[in-house]
C-alpha cells in the first residue's frame, strides 16, 4: 500500500460514496460479506465502516467493497478526477441530487438499445465545439413542445437506421 493512502482515508470514503452513486453496479443478492473477507487494502479504505459493517445490508456491503476495489485500482490522475466529481456532487443541493438519482434510475430502466442511443447522442454532443453546443441548446429552447417531440422522433429513427441490427449492447 502506498504511504499516502493512509492520509486519505476519510476523503477516500467520501469519494467512494459518490462513486457508488454513479457506478450503477448491479449486484445479485449475495450472502453477507464479512469484514475479515475484505483485503487489508479494502479494510483500510473502508475503516469508517468497520464498527457498523455487520449492520449494513448485503447490497451496501457489496457496493462499498466494489467501490473500494475500484478506488484501489485507480491511478493518481483517476483519483484526482474522481475527487473533483465528488466535490461537484457535494456542492449540489439535496433537490439537485434527488433529480439526478431519479434521472439515473430512469436511464437504468431503459432498454439497452435506448441506453446506447442516449450514449451515442451524448458522445456526438460532446464532440461539438462549445459554440455548436450553445447554438443547439438555444435552438432547442426556442422550439415548441410539439417541435421537440418531432425532433426526438426524427433523431430516434436516424439512430435506429445507423445502428446495425443484432448489435445489442448489454
Amino acid at each position: 500500500m502506498k504511504a499516502n493512502a493512509l492520509t486519505t482515508v476519510k476523503p477516500t470514503m467520501l469519494l467512494l460514496l459518490a462513486m457508488l452513486l454513479f457506478s450503477g453496479v448491479a449486484l445479485a443478492q449475495e450472502p453477507a460479506l464479512s469484514w475479515d473477507s475484505l483485503s487489508a487494502e479494502q479494510q483500510q479504505v473502508l475503516t469508517p465502516y468497520q464498527d457498523s459493517w455487520d449492520s449494513l445490508d448485503v447490497e451496501r456491503q457489496q457496493h462499498l467493497a466494489t467501490g473500494a476495489e475500484r478506488w484501489l485500482n485507480m491511478d493518481q490522475q483517476d483519483r484526482a478526477a474522481a475527487r473533483t466529481r465528488f466535490e461537484t456532487w457535494q456542492g449540489l443541493s439535496d433537490e439537485q441530487r434527488s433529480t439526478i438519482r431519479q434521472r439515473y434510475q430512469q436511464f437504468r430502466d431503459l432498454s439497452p438499445d435506448q441506453q446506447a442511443r442516449i450514449r451515442d447522442n451524448y458522445r456526438r454532443f460532446r464532440q461539438m465545439s462549445p459554440e455548436q453546443r450553445q447554438m443547439l441548446r438555444d435552438r432547442f429552447k426556442r422550439m415548441t413542445p410539439q417541435q421537440r417531440r418531432a425532433l426526438r422522433d426524427r433523431l430516434r429513427r436516424r439512430s435506429d437506421q445507423r445502428r446495425p441490427r443484432g448489435n445489442d449492447r448489454n
